[in-house]
């Protein structure tokens, strides 16, 4: 939602005829590197994007003679089950979650870091591996996840009922008085961004962020944004949980603003609406490599995550998963039609403030869904 050992072909001997001995040939003089390296790579990402094995593993290939042996799962909990496996078997070198599932990958010894010597951490845009997202990524000083692709939740809005701009566009749109019955919301997020636009006006008694820490803290942040959110619950047009329910909200149920994901706001882009970040900062995921501790393609590995930074590798890799290229030049060798939307969505500084999502433990998913729950059935 980054990117050269060449393979080695090696014979331990040579059989001679002379005397009908065989004879055992001088050993071919191959460094360490080398022996270390098949020219493999043992890759477990997403399933459901053909466009990894049909499009991007070949250009990978093709740029650096390594091969990508793919195994497909269908969610984050079967990553986690099949790497706990690959540490007895050492099936796979690199993963896919995303960078909130970092801090239990690590907790659980399956992850080593990356020797960002041996990648590019210039080529990728800003914000996206540097400032909270690179903190993100980094454990006991340790690089342990590099991105791959990035995603947002930010503002929809109608161009002639609800016109507006980077700087102005704002969370707390959604809850004016003026939107009464044309807002398109879900539960979680929109407390999420009621949280942080009192946050930002300085009227909560800590930082929103600290109820991702602790369950006291979450328990009081929430219970303030959930009060203020029910005040404004007329606004709601029409709640979503998916991209079908979203569109439908815009196209048929009065919707003339809300706060979705970025696909939403490109597939309603000819339909009179436009897709802005807030001036708080776009809600935003990302997803990337992590180099599992057992790896035995290591040098593929830290090549493979270098060519997905390129621009070219990362316009391969996000056009695969519909989502946004994590490397700089990666967006102007896309369609003009999703460079426009792109540059229109992120202009400015809208890509240094991304807030991307916090880790969020079983114990806050938890609540956080009683919380979503409350303010839909309020």
């Amino acid at each position: 939602m980054n990117r050269f050992i060449m393979s080695v072909n090696r014979r331990s001997f040579l059989k001679g005829t002379a005397a009908g001995v065989s004879i055992l040939a001088a050993p071919a003089i191959i460094s360490h590197k080398a022996l270390a390296s098949s020219g493999e790579l043992n890759f477990m990402g997403w399933a459901g994007y053909p466009d990894l094995p049909a499009k991007a593993f070949p250009a990978f290939e093709k740029a650096t003679g390594i091969k990508v042996n793919f195994t497909e799962q269908p969610d984050q909990e079967a990553f986690f089950a099949q790497t706990k496996l690959s540490m007895q078997t050492a099936a796979y070198d690199v993963v896919e979650p995303t960078v909130d599932r970092v801090a239990g990958y690590n907790a659980n010894g399956f992850v080593q870091g990356w020797d960002t010597s041996k990648l590019a951490m210039d080529n990728y845009l800003p914000g996206l591996a540097d400032g909270s997202a690179g903190e993100m990524a980094t454990i006991d000083g340790k690089r342990m996840i590099v991105p791959t692709v990035w995603g947002t939740e930010a503002m929809v809005y109608s161009t002639t009922d609800a016109p507006t701009e980077y700087g102005k566009s704002s969370l707390g749109d959604l809850f004016d008085d003026k939107f009464v019955g044309k807002v398109c919301l879900r539960g979680h997020s929109g407390l999420a961004a009621m949280g942080r636009w009192l946050d930002a006006q300085g009227k909560l008694p800590r930082s929103w962020l600290d109820g991702y820490k602790d369950e006291a803290a979450m328990r009081q942040l929430w219970d303030i944004a959930l009060a203020e959110a029910i005040k404004h619950k007329a606004n709601v047009a029409q709640w979503w949980k998916g991209e079908n329910d979203a569109q439908a909200a815009y196209r048929t149920n009065g919707a003339v603003i809300g706060l979705n994901w970025d696909s939403t706001g490109f597939n309603l882009r000819n339909d009179g609406f436009g897709f802005i970040a807030p001036k708080e900062g776009a809600f935003a995921w990302n997803q990337g490599f992590v180099l599992l501790s057992n790896a035995k393609n290591v040098e593929q590995a830290h090549a493979f995550a270098k060519w997905v930074s390129t621009a070219e590798g990362s316009a391969i890799w996000a056009t695969a998963f519909s989502a946004n290229a994590v490397g700089k030049g990666g967006i102007e060798l896309a369609s003009e039609d999703v460079k426009k939307f792109y540059k229109a969505a992120y202009p400015g500084d809208a890509l240094q403030k991304l807030w991307w999502w916090p880790i969020q433990d079983a114990w806050f998913v938890k609540l956080r869904s009683e919380y979503a729950d409350k303010f839909v059935a309020a």
